[in-house]
């Protein structure tokens, strides 16, 4: 494994709503994705998640109240808390998440990404 630049990581792709795996860690996927938009509610029944800006803003929605998100900082969705992540503009987002973890949870939805690339 060699070092791993995320600006030049983020450069491969354009597409939003995709993630990209770019390392693992402990049966965990380190995941790259853009994000522009809404994308849907859903939860994880197993797995937490921590959602990290690199790049611009995210909010994360969740039934309670909202986490606002800047660069540098990230949260930690806990397993079984329904949310749904917005990016008003493009947002660069690292992610780590067990490998079992699919990006839509519990909802089924065309948005499902079921084969990661990895880059």
């Amino acid at each position: 494994m060699s070092k791993v630049n995320l600006l030049e990581k983020f450069s491969l792709f354009d597409s939003y709503w995709d993630p990209k795996i770019v390392g693992e860690l402990n049966n965990q996927y380190i995941k790259l994705a853009k994000l522009k938009g809404e994308f849907l509610w859903h939860h994880h029944e197993n797995e937490d998640e921590l959602f990290m800006v690199v790049k611009g803003h995210l909010t994360i929605k969740l039934r309670d109240g909202d986490i606002e998100l800047n660069e540098g900082e990230f949260y930690i969705i806990p397993k079984g808390t329904e949310h749904m992540p917005k990016a008003e503009n493009e947002a660069y987002v690292l992610m780590f998440e067990p490998k079992s973890t699919v990006n839509t949870g519990s909802a089924d939805s065309e948005k499902t990404i079921n084969n990661l690339e990895k880059i």
